[in-house]
Order: structure tokens, then C-alpha cells, then sequence
């Protein structure tokens, strides 16, 4: 007689690739394929449920599976993905079979390194500098900042410089990566910073939706990273605006690995 058990699936469609749930899950069960988590070791889930709560965009949840064909279905799953719980291949746990072959010809060295948890956010890269003028003295530099605080758990939605005003929400490694931050996206404008992938995510959404609402600013940009895990973000302003009902303009600019600006779109 079979039986059934709770364990969890991941809507691939919500999924964004934050990580978030990758990470918190004591288990392993978990693992970044392709820039989405995925289930990878159902044998694994300890049905606790930790990923639900850290999940920002309601995109797992717990399912009815047969006992047997999830335990059977594991080894499978994990074998295909290629993936261990930090989505590295070479923490994966598998039996391959043994083939005689002959000795394969060297391999042209790789452009860049193995992923770190599938994410490209975590590979190592060293960028070309170029020579630039000798910089103006510091007094000649003045920061564009013009409020405090500005980290997204500290802020009021309602303070003075969100009414009516012009609004950047940028990525909290954006500011390091382009240098000419302040000028370019800063001067003049309302700041507030957040790390989708890294933050604690408990509020962002609430806070969003009442700055939309209450402080109706006339323009908000998002500055984000190309990373995978920089598009939680994106995704959890747009929603911000939808429970707000308002059409405030949103642009969202992406910023390289290596600093320059690759895209600017409206949401």
C-alpha cells in the first residue's frame, strides 16, 4: 500500500533566482538550475518548510507526492540537474559508470570559471583598468546624497525627498560597479538601497506599495546588477506599483559586471 508525503514544488514561472531559498534550506533539497531552484533532492526535503517563508514571490509550496516515487525519482532529478544543494556540479552526488576510453585531447582553458551556486554574481573576474586624468581634489566632488537614511529597512516611504520626486532604488553593488553614480543616477533624486538576494526581504513589499501610494513620486529607477538575483528587485517594485494602482514611470537600468550601463527599459 502506498503512501504520501509532503514536499515542496517550485512554480518555475514566479521563480526569479533570488537564491534565497537555495540558501536557507537546512536539508539541501534545494539547488540553482539554469537561474531557477529547483528540487533537486526530494529524498532531502525535510518538510519543515523554511524556503516557503523565504520565498519573497510565492513561488514554492507544499504538494501531496507518493512516498516511493519521490524517494525513487531523486537520484534521478539530481543527476540531470548536475547540481548539489549550492548548485555546484562538483558537490553533486552521483555514481557514474566506468568506461574505457582513450585519453581525451586538452581542452582550450574556459573564458571564465565555474559558477559559484549557479549564479554569475559569484564568479571571480578581474577587469582591465585603463589609464584615466589625475581626479579633481575631493572638495571638487561633492556627493549628490541628500537625505539619510538610506538602506530600504530604515527608510520612511513618506519622508521629503520621495514626495512627488523623482526616486532611484538601486542595487546596494550598483553604486561600487559605476563610476559615475552619483552624477548619472543621484543628483537630484531620492535614494533607497537593497540587496534582493542578501537582505532580509520581511516588509520590502509593504514599504514599496506605500511609497507608490502615499508619496507618489513622479519617476522611479531601478538600478540593478545583470545578475540573476538582481531581477527580485525589478520584480518586487513592479508588484509594489500593481498593489499601489498607480502608473508611476518605472525604467530600469542594468549595470554590467564591469561597470558600464547595458540596458535601460521601462516596466
Amino acid at each position: 500500500m502506498s503512501t504520501t508525503k509532503k514536499t515542496i514544488r517550485v512554480d518555475q514561472d514566479k521563480c526569479t533566482g533570488c537564491g534565497l531559498c537555495v540558501s536557507s534550506c537546512p536539508a539541501g533539497a534545494l539547488a540553482m538550475v539554469d537561474g531557477k531552484a529547483q528540487l533537486v533532492r526530494a529524498d532531502h526535503c525535510d518538510q519543515l518548510g523554511v524556503c516557503i517563508g523565504e520565498c519573497p514571490f510565492d513561488a514554492i509550496e507544499f504538494v501531496d507526492v507518493e512516498e516511493s516515487t519521490a524517494v525513487a525519482a531523486a537520484p534521478v532529478a539530481a543527476k540531470k540537474s548536475d547540481a548539489s544543494p549550492c548548485g555546484c556540479p562538483s558537490h553533486a552526488n552521483q555514481v557514474f559508470d566506468v568506461i574505457e576510453r582513450p585519453a581525451p585531447e586538452p581542452e582550450p582553458e574556459p573564458e571564465q570559471e565555474t559558477l559559484a551556486c549557479g549564479c554569475p554574481g559569484h564568479v571571480q573576474q578581474v577587469f582591465e583598468t585603463t589609464e584615466t586624468p589625475e581626479p579633481a581634489p575631493a572638495a571638487d566632488l561633492p556627493s549628490q546624497l541628500t537625505a539619510w537614511p538610506i538602506q530600504l529597512h530604515l527608510v520612511q516611504p513618506t519622508a521629503p525627498q520621495f514626495l512627488g520626486a523623482d526616486v532611484v532604488i538601486a542595487a546596494s553593488c550598483s553604486a561600487f560597479s559605476h563610476g559615475n553614480f552619483h552624477k548619472e543616477f543621484l543628483e537630484g533624486r531620492g535614494l533607497i538601497i537593497a540587496c534582493p538576494k542578501l537582505d532580509r526581504q520581511e516588509g520590502y513589499l509593504e514599504k514599496l506599495t506605500q511609497l507608490f501610494r502615499v508619496a507618489q513620486p513622479k519617476r522611479v529607477t531601478v538600478v540593478r546588477m545583470e545578475v540573476p538575483c538582481c531581477s527580485g528587485l525589478t520584480a518586487v517594485i513592479r508588484e509594489a506599483r500593481n498593489q499601489a494602482g498607480t502608473d508611476t514611470p518605472v525604467v530600469e537600468t542594468t549595470i554590467g559586471l564591469s561597470g558600464g550601463v547595458k540596458s535601460e527599459v521601462a516596466i
